[in-house]
């Protein structure tokens, strides 16, 4: 009896590993992977690999010896499971290989199109193979006790968005790893003024986070040739789990580009310093060679009736993030950077195309890790999504999205001007009729009594539920440069340039939002007047330090700014009802937006705070509540600390911002 169970069992092992091809209807009919998505599970007794491809008729796993030799070691055959995986396990120590998959699917011929699949975690060059990695190996030293810097919560952010060239890679930064990960790694960089740049120059500025442009594998920059100093934002994904081998010292190594940027991680973390990832899952750099083309056509993508791509994105596809294994991919992906990366959070680029549902599980698997880390994103799409435009992550449907954030358009085109004008301007030029936009933004896009919807430009009601889902902002990487911007609006006049970006800033850092900063801001970088620069030159790209000097009291001003709001909770009370309790907007001239905030209320040692944002030509004159206030703000100057004011009013300096408190 016991030889026939042992009989039994051997029979039913031998059919779930060589399970045989069902019939599908349809992709929605395709089984879900069981357990994780790891294609390569490495030990020096064997390495399994394993890729989900449920309608394959056939898949063949190649082994290689480095990322380019034509000529495979061995092809191996895989074997069919139930849920639609296919497996194999390969004896002996293949650390160093590297591995593709093939599949033979009846739409198509097996050709020689080959993939990493869509989980590789560690490439070669350029991302076309996967490699055989023992992960271990790639920690730097000290990697088990670094910890995230301590930090209160989403209401306490000041988040500041940088690209690794942008950063590092002019001349005058001083920084000898240019453009690189580890750049961020180097202490004591200086410009010829003896002022501090790359990671200096953030402690110094005081910001809590950085957002880095997308950093995994992506497809426009050819590594091979990277002596051609061909730039890129990145929102290109070829490999959305293994980090870009152009900013490595070494992209023929997988295990240094893994590496390094850990150590760019664990430096920023050592700082004091989160880091959050912007992530492009909404679509692919093409479709037809993607990974997930070559694994699984037409499953990951949103067609029409017609069989036709979805093109939300812009970019010539869309993905389709409601499907079951497209939202299993995105929320491993997630988790996977924050485990193996210690990342801290994410920024969704169009995450309006993605579904409401898979959002608030990224956000639910986050929350089981650490409920400080952040999660937000661009509440709209380039294009109309092929979905439920009330099941997606539009800006107008964020109240079904709790603890995840989006971008505060009106605000933003209310301080400089609409997005798609360049030329047009808005608050910060002494334009009128802005002012309850404004108003909107600063109470962070709540339901409040004193705002009145009907005059805001594009929301004409809250769409958070809490304040800190609003992400407040004038300028971002995907636009021009806020000093750009103002040259376009306005011929200014000397100095007029720094006023404006401190008038526009305190609006920003003074919200109960959470502030974004895009690099180079605080020292007045352009971008040569360039909008969309996502392929410029370093010429272009590139912060120049040197205006650093140049601009030091706007330095100044921000890190004053920043300095304020973090030391002070009435500028960041995080909770909707305590804003609608303790903000309150005072009479003010047309071109002028004054408020006050209740600081005892939130335990501010500030009893009672007035912000004051004059856009006008000339001095403005505002009613104050009744005590004698001292400035903190004015004139240009922050911190400013004088006598107390016995007046009952205050004039505040034309296109300047003035903050008093008791």
């Amino acid at each position: 009896m016991k030889k026939v169970l042992i009989m039994m069992t051997m029979v039913a092992t031998l059919a779930g590993c060589c399970a045989k091809k069902p019939h599908y209807e349809n992709v929605d009919e395709y089984p879900v992977k069981q357990g994780s998505l790891d294609e390569m599970m490495y030990s020096p007794e064997q390495t399994t690999f394993s890729v989900w491809s449920p309608n394959a008729d056939t898949v063949y796993l190649n082994l290689y010896a480095d990322a380019t030799t034509v000529a495979p070691l061995q092809t191996l055959r895989m074997c069919r499971q139930k849920d639609g995986s296919w497996t194999k396990t390969v004896k002996g120590d293949l650390n160093g290989q590297f591995y593709t998959f093939q599949i033979v699917e009846p739409s198509s011929r097996w050709t020689l199109h080959e993939t990493p699949g869509i989980f590789a975690k560690a490439v070669g060059v350029n991302g076309r193979r996967g490699a055989v990695i023992d992960l271990a190996s790639t920690n730097p030293e000290g990697w088990a006790e670094d910890v995230r810097p301590a930090f209160g919560g989403a209401k306490d952010a000041i988040i500041y968005e940088m690209h690794h060239r942008d950063m590092t890679i002019h001349e005058t930064s001083g920084v000898k790893n240019k453009g690189k990960f580890i750049g961020w790694t180097e202490h004591g960089t200086k410009t010829a003024e003896g002022l501090a740049t790359g990671i200096d120059h953030l402690v110094e500025l005081g910001v809590t986070h950085v957002q880095i442009l997308p950093s995994y594998d992506y497809g426009s920059v050819d590594e091979t040739r990277l002596s051609d100093n061909k730039y890129n934002w990145g929102y290109d994904p070829v490999n959305y789990n293994a980090p870009d081998g152009g900013y490595s010292t070494n992209p023929y190594d997988p295990a240094t580009r893994i590496r390094e940027m850990k150590q760019m991680i664990q430096a920023l973390h050592k700082a004091g310093i989160r880091v959050i990832m912007d992530v492009v899952y909404n679509h692919t750099f093409n479709v037809e060679n993607s990974n997930f083309t070559q694994t699984c056509p037409d499953y990951f993508y949103r067609l029409t009736e017609n069989g036709e791509l979805g093109n939300a994105s812009g970019c010539g596809n869309e993905t389709a993030s409601e499907r079951a294994m497209m939202r299993k991919f995105i929320i491993e992906s997630c988790r996977y950077w924050i485990e193996e990366y210690h990342m801290d959070g994410f920024r969704f680029d169009l995450m309006g195309i993605h579904d409401v549902e898979t959002m608030n599980q990224v956000r639910a698997m986050m929350d089981s890790i650490d409920p400080s880390l952040l999660l937000y994103g661009e509440g709209w799409a380039a294009g109309a999504p092929l979905y439920n435009s009330d099941s997606l992550c539009m800006k107008a449907n964020m109240q079904k999205l709790p603890n995840i954030g989006a971008f505060c358009d009106d605000m933003r085109d209310a301080l400089r001007g609409p997005f798609s004008d360049n030329n047009k301007g808005a608050f910060l030029i002494g334009e009128k009729g802005h002012e309850e936009s404004i108003k909107f933004g600063l109470v962070g896009c709540i339901n409040h009594p004193e705002v009145n919807m009907e005059q805001v430009n594009y929301s004409k009601k809250a769409w958070t539920s809490q304040p800190t889902q609003c992400i407040s902002y004038v300028s971002c990487h995907d636009d021009m440069m806020l000093t750009d911007r103002l040259k376009a609006n306005k011929r200014l006049h000397p100095g007029e340039l720094q006023k404006l970006s401190k008038l526009a800033q305190t609006a920003v850092l003074t919200s109960q939002g959470m502030p974004f900063l895009w690099c180079g801001e605080e020292i007045a970088r352009d971008k040569k007047g360039v909008h969309n620069s996502y392929c410029s030159p370093d010429e272009i790209n590139a912060i120049d330090w040197s205006l650093k000097a140049e601009n030091m009291d706007l330095f100044r001003y921000y890190q004053g700014l920043i300095a304020l709001r973090k030391a002070h909770p009435a500028f960041h009370m995080g909770d909707a009802e305590l804003v609608r309790k303790n903000v309150h907007f005072l009479d003010a001239p047309a071109g002028v937006v004054a408020y006050v905030l209740n600081g005892e209320a939130v335990g501010d040692s500030w009893k009672t705070i007035v912000v004051i944002l004059n856009s006008q030509s000339s001095t403005a004159t505002c009613q104050l509540p009744e005590g004698e206030f001292r400035f903190a703000c004015v004139d240009g100057k922050c911190p400013y600390y004088g006598e107390r004011i016995a007046e009952k009013t205050v004039r505040v300096a034309p296109q300047s911002a003035a903050i008093l408190y008791l």
